[in-house]
């Protein structure tokens, strides 16, 4: 009998290893397809296998689908990276196997289209504009009124995402996404959107079931990288079922309810505005706060329904997960990060990772790619909570020195520390 096995196109850098290890504890044989292997650490570092193709050409990919199912039987195919993961749907309804709707996926992916079914269905959204060109971005801006967000219409991970308070930072930023500088995938479309401010919030789903709602705030504006994050939210049951409700509307606004589903929002003077829906699992340390906290395992619950089986989506516990991301505050060269393991041998720290090594170059991004590393605490108590994660990120210190500028000759020898 042919070993079954979970095809999984492409990866990403915070759940890709996830996703490998909970195929293989559930006794799969897991296969990352990917333009680039090489890219994801974990493959080789755990022998995985890994098929190099194309993943932007359809059929290339049931090629090798098909190579594959000469010698395995392919339990399920899916994806972490939300860039392709309408690609992995249009492979499960090749192979007649379980997957979320393609056509939802992609026009939940154009921002633009995905706010104009939002707006349709009567969901509470900021005001937004679509832009092609510095002329419509300015005008648009004018008629929300400063300072509104410019966001590029398709892409993930906040990358290109800048809040503008005044016409110098607008032109600047038009100018980045729209002057060659910001890579696009598609044909450049931004999205000038009302900053709508209050309390962040993040509601994971699983099929048509709210699991939880995470609180989080940013680092320092003008980007959007997640500094802190709490699972679960602190919220009133009124404010719990709004958030809920509302994020149930917009399941069925886009056509989703199949899988994980992430969607972000804010709380507003209207109450609960959504800012995004992500038609995937959540991204980072997400899945690893609900799993803490809560005892639900959202990738391996994922993966049960990729393949057909029953998943399991009770609580096995009721705790309170914090995670704190680690961000430099400069551009330069790491000298050194230490206290890690300190601070991982605390009781209640459930996980410190670093991401770069010593003597490897910082280039803030201002998006997903730039924390250096995290720590999660977690207990039953939230005040608890905090304070052993407070006491894990004093253990933890590090220092960059800048690059030289142009004028110097030599490197600065004064290095910065944290």
């Amino acid at each position: 009998m042919a070993r079954r096995a979970l095809i999984l196109v492409e990866g990403t850098r915070s759940n890709g290893a996830l996703y490998v290890q909970a195929a293989q504890r559930l006794g799969l044989h897991p296969i990352t397809l990917s333009a680039n292997p090489a890219q994801y650490d974990y493959l080789a570092a755990e022998a995985i296998d890994a098929i190099s193709v194309d993943t932007g050409n359809l059929d290339a990919l049931i090629h090798e689908c098909s190579r594959v199912r000469a010698a395995y039987d392919i339990a399920g195919i899916t994806s972490a990276d939300e860039e392709v993961y309408a690609t992995a749907g249009k492979l499960c309804r090749y192979f007649d196997l379980p997957g979320p709707n393609p056509a939802s996926i992609d026009r939940c992916c154009d921002k633009f289209v995905q706010r104009e079914l939002l707006a349709r269905a009567g969901v509470p959204l900021p005001a937004y504009y679509l832009a092609s060109d510095a002329v419509d971005v300015k005008s648009s801006a004018a008629e929300i009124g400063l300072p509104v967000i410019l966001k590029p219409a398709v892409g993930h991970g906040s990358s290109g995402v800048r809040l503008c308070c005044n016409l110098d930072e607008l032109a600047e930023h038009t100018t980045y996404l729209l002057g060659g500088e910001h890579i696009w995938p598609c044909s450049p479309r931004v999205l000038v959107e009302e900053f709508a401010q209050g309390p962040f919030y993040s509601a994971d789903l699983m099929g048509n079931e709210v699991i939880g709602i995470e609180a989080a705030d940013f680092d320092r504006p003008p980007h959007f990288v997640f500094r802190k994050c709490l699972f679960p939210a602190p919220l009133t049951d009124d404010e719990y079922t709004r958030i809920a409700d509302v994020s149930l509307s917009c399941l069925r606004a886009l056509d989703l309810g199949w899988g994980p589903t992430n969607i972000e929002l804010r709380w507003t003077k209207r109450g609960p505005v959504v800012i995004e829906v992500n038609p995937r699992l959540a991204g980072g340390i997400n899945p690893r706060l609900v799993q803490l906290a809560y005892g639900v395992d959202l990738v391996t619950e994922h993966i049960k329904l990729v393949i057909g089986e029953k998943w399991d989506l009770r609580r096995g516990r009721s705790h309170t997960a914090a995670a704190r991301n680690l961000i430099p505050d400069r551009d330069g060269i790491l000298d050194w990060i230490s206290g890690g393991d300190r601070a991982a041998a605390l009781p209640g720290v459930a996980e410190v990772e670093l991401y770069v090594e010593p003597n490897s170059p910082i280039v803030r991004k201002g998006d997903y790619r730039d924390p250096i590393g995290h720590v999660i605490a977690t207990s039953r108590d939230p005040a608890l909570t905090e304070a052993i994660l407070q006491r894990a990120l004093d253990l933890i210190s590090w220092s960059i020195t800048p690059f030289p500028t142009p004028d110097e000759q030599v490197r600065s020898a004064s290095p910065h520390e944290h």
